[in-house]
């Protein structure tokens, strides 16, 4: 069962043919593609494709990100497959490199499990608000594949009544040990959002993607 295929795709952006890079922006629970590609002109990098998919009734899955995965499926199966046809897609006009995944709230977990799960050298995988999926006390160590010096930001308030501080801490061990170069923020008593010195963030990494020497 995959609940979240054939939910539309939206696009933002340069054109595929034109496009230098290319960002898959994946949204929180209770929204949708057009949601997350509100970033799009905060982020102002024109020279991206954006490619924002949607989930089957506005949610990726239906309890915390912290739940036993069981509960949580078919839905996070079907929302990295998703994930996972998109990028595809985008390695028959990009290079890995040329291609960054980032995510919101739920989108975000999704986005750091499809990463670890799928490891190579992407662009960048910039998690807001949000960690790998799975209940407390989860070990990831059967993952081993390298993400090879991806960079990472895991940024997040650590207050957040959905994403505890503890396991974007734990998130960051383990994006590490699997090779990427991580920046990892904590903001004091921010809400669940998306503020500017994130923005920066991605900035930074979606700046080095354009680099020539990237290209």
């Amino acid at each position: 069962m995959q609940p979240h295929a054939g939910q539309p795709i939206l696009r933002a952006g340069a054109a595929p043919d034109a496009a230098r890079a290319a960002m898959i922006m994946i949204h929180g629970r209770n929204a949708g593609p057009a949601n997350i590609l509100d970033l799009v002109p905060v982020l102002d990098r024109p020279e991206f494709l954006y490619v924002a998919p949607a989930a089957a009734g506005g949610t990726w899955y239906p309890l915390s990100f912290m739940a036993p995965r069981e509960k949580n499926e078919p839905g996070i199966s079907s929302g990295l497959a998703v994930i996972e046809s998109l990028v595809s897609d985008l390695m028959t006009v990009f290079a890995p490199q040329q291609i960054m995944l980032l995510g919101f709230s739920q989108g975000a977990c999704l986005t750091s499990e499809f990463s670890i799960r799928h490891p190579r050298r992407y662009g960048g995988v910039m998690v807001l608000s949000g960690g790998l999926i799975g209940p407390p006390g989860t070990s990831w160590d059967t993952v081993t594949t390298s993400l090879d010096g991806t960079p990472v930001f895991l940024g997040c308030s650590d207050v957040d009544s959905h994403i505890p501080a503890e396991r974007v801490v734990e998130s960051e061990a383990v994006f590490r040990r699997l090779g990427a170069a991580v920046t990892r923020k904590l903001y004091p008593g921010m809400g669940h959002t998306v503020i500017g010195d994130e923005i920066e963030q991605v900035q930074r990494v979606m700046d080095a993607v354009l680099q020539p020497s990237r290209a």
